[in-house]
């Protein structure tokens, strides 16, 4: 039986195990997926000790995804792109390939699961960390009209969009740099809802019909997500289905088969 797990700090938390269990039920494929809480000061002797075992993939999470970066051996582009990793790959050769499937879970969440177009659409892209580097390639090939990365901090936002500008049409600026914009897609990658908060965006910045996306989950309604709510956004969702979705791209990656997510969506969801 291939063994495969997901390594972070904390990792009590984690959903993925649950996750991946489902997907390999429903596929037939034999596999033992558990967490591995990972030493803050010895990541590499982590992952090195799993493979010596017999570990066949890692997915990797908060802190240690711009570590597995480095300790790869080869990137996807995707994954060079993000300058972090979230899925690592047991090669024949016994090296690893890195790669991030956050931006295809985003991508599949709001494309698939919940029929969004973001061909030509303007997108609002809140804050300018390491979750968001992680998805804007695979957004910017969805031929948007234009995204902005909107920060805190101005010149982190400045930066990530000279960045990435090769990729599409895409923009910098602070929060307070808003005012007068309207977006058809407000999509939060900030942890501020961690604390119950909401990054200070302008009351009339949703164009009509905008929807609004978390990309944190909660089993209650999230802070951001209450947000859209309150103002009239078409939609206000939280990031289950995107959690879902990268998750099974990495199965994918690891096993050559793409499980179904709308069952696994829907038992996360308690239905």
């Amino acid at each position: 039986m291939d063994k495969y797990a997901v390594i972070g700090n904390p990792i009590e938390h984690s959903k993925s195990p649950e996750i991946h269990a489902a997907f390999a039920q429903q596929t037939g494929e034999s596999i033992e997926y558990s967490r591995l809480l990972g030493s803050i000061d010895d990541f590499v002797g982590d992952v090195r000790h799993f493979l010596a075992e017999g570990g066949q993939g890692l997915n990797v999470t908060i802190p240690f995804k711009q570590q597995a970066w480095r300790l790869a051996d080869e990137l996807s582009p995707r994954a060079h792109t993000a300058g972090a990793v979230n899925t690592l790959i047991r090669l024949d050769n016994n090296q690893l390939r890195g790669d991030n499937t956050d931006g295809v879970g985003l991508v599949r969440d709001l494309t698939v699961n919940q029929g969004f177009r973001l061909q030509g659409k303007r997108i609002l892209m809140l804050g300018a960390g390491g979750a968001v580097r992680g998805v804007m390639r695979p957004l910017l090939e969805q031929k948007p009209k234009r995204i902005v990365i909107a920060n805190r901090t101005a010149s982190k936002a400045y930066s990530m969009a000279n960045g990435l500008a090769s990729y599409g049409q895409v923009a910098g600026c602070g929060l307070d740099e808003l005012e007068g914009m309207q977006f058809d897609l407000i999509i939060n990658g900030t942890a501020a809802g961690l604390e119950g908060e909401v990054p200070a965006i302008p009351d009339e910045i949703l164009a009509k019909g905008c929807w609004c996306y978390d990309m944190l989950y909660s089993h209650q309604v999230t802070a951001f997500q209450a947000w859209g709510k309150a103002h009239q956004a078409a939609r206000s969702l939280d990031g289950l289905g995107m959690l879902v979705e990268q998750a099974a791209e990495s199965f994918r990656l690891w096993r050559d088969i793409l499980p179904e997510t709308s069952p696994v969506i829907a038992m996360l969801r308690g239905k």
